[in-house]
């Protein structure tokens, strides 16, 4: 909890129903919120990395839900240090429930496990941030937080097939190569190749030969 940032806190809240338990121990693991009924539930706002070695511990004894946000609508939000407002404006970004992958991809095949369950939240949120960027030793930095403004909606993947229901109906023909998968997403070419490895090693996706130097995807037989 020292490190929770205000985004954590916010959806923990928001998750939390009467009987669960907030920040507790089990099995020697600090774990954001053990449901009533046993299920124990993360929440990550980051990478998924992390969760590695508390999944290989804890998923064959328990039941466990990764809930990750991820901003389908934010504002931008300048402070100045006192705190007082200097400009907001609307991002021009939106991500959907397909961001999953930049996570899913430390681990795409323990989605097949029969006790894991991972829950997109949209969320609408305010990146808040500093009067200007902070320039670093090689780039410029904008550091700020995420705040929670209003889950809009909840998109739950408790297996394969509901991971095979984020592939976009336009790429069931022909056989694609990962931009096109980026361009039907509508999303940067880095995303769809970890949508695409994700997709292969959970076979929703299956190899298709290749276009030119490309390798071609289509959808797998075993999915439908």
């Amino acid at each position: 909890m020292l490190r929770e940032g205000p985004l954590h806190a916010a959806l923990k809240a928001w998750l939390a129903r009467p009987g669960d338990v907030l920040e507790t121990a089990v099995d020697g693991y600090v774990i954001d919120l053990v449901r009533a009924d046993g299920e124990l539930v993360e929440l990550q706002t980051g990478g998924f990395s992390p969760l590695r070695a508390k999944l290989d511990a804890l998923l064959d004894r328990h039941r466990m839900r990764i809930v990750h946000p991820v901003a389908a609508e934010r504002r931008i939000v300048r402070v100045g240090e006192g705190g007082e407002l200097l400009s907001a404006r609307r991002s021009p970004k939106r991500d959907g429930a397909t961001a999953i992958f930049d996570g899913l991809v430390s681990f795409p095949t323990l989605l097949g496990h029969p006790h894991l369950t991972i829950e997109v939240l949209l969320c609408r949120e305010d990146h808040v941030r500093a009067p200007a960027p902070v320039r670093g030793r090689r780039y410029l930095r904008d550091p700020g937080e995420r705040r929670l403004v209003e889950v809009l909606d909840r998109v739950v993947l408790a297996g394969p097939d509901d991971v095979a229901k984020l592939l976009p109906a336009a790429l069931d023909g022909e056989p694609f190569t990962t931009r096109d998968l980026a361009g039907a997403m509508g999303a940067p070419v880095r995303l769809a190749q970890r949508a695409a490895a994700c997709l292969l090693a959970l076979e929703v996706l299956e190899p298709a030969g290749r276009r030119g130097r490309a390798p071609l995807h289509r959808r797998s037989a075993r999915r439908g």
